[in-house]
């Protein structure tokens, strides 16, 4: 009993780490999947050839605010919209997970059962009908002799 207590002990712990998981604050993108897509930096955007300059303290400050209202106007749309979008996100892989568990794979699962069962029906067949024929076309054709000669 003490044993099947720690069992269902460990099995509740395991399930509730699975849900409070520590989050890195620091590195945000741990496997790195926008690394390439959003890093989107003043210089990227916007850049003045030789020979065609602004006024330094303009580029300056063409520079600060490029920079501050990305931060911000980033900060005000996640804190607005950032929760009800992972709702939504969460709420579509909750489903297609339970789509995926409950009707993919019992459906291909069922596929293979049937197609096993037509592949044996068809290897009987093959086996009955075709197997006859051709070790017969075999015999027939056995004794025939190929002779290549080279003619120069």
């Amino acid at each position: 009993m003490a044993d099947q207590y720690q069992f269902n002990t460990n099995e509740e712990k395991i399930v509730k780490d699975s849900h409070t998981k520590e989050i890195d604050l620091i590195n945000r993108d741990p496997k790195q999947i926008n690394e390439d897509v959003v890093k989107v930096e003043f210089e990227d955007v916007i850049a003045e050839p030789d020979g065609t300059h602004s006024l330094d303290g303009v580029w300056k400050l063409s520079y600060t605010t490029f920079t501050v209202s990305k931060y911000w106007c980033y900060r005000i749309l996640s804190a607005v919209f950032g929760i009800p979008i992972a709702l939504l996100w969460g709420f579509l892989f909750a489903c297609i997970s339970f789509c995926h568990i409950w009707a993919v794979v019992p459906c291909i699962k069922s596929c293979l059962i049937e197609s096993q069962c037509v592949g044996r029906i068809y290897s009987l067949c093959i086996q009955t009908f075709c197997d006859p024929f051709f070790e017969a076309l075999g015999k027939i054709f056995s004794s025939v002799r190929v002779a290549l000669r080279k003619e120069v």
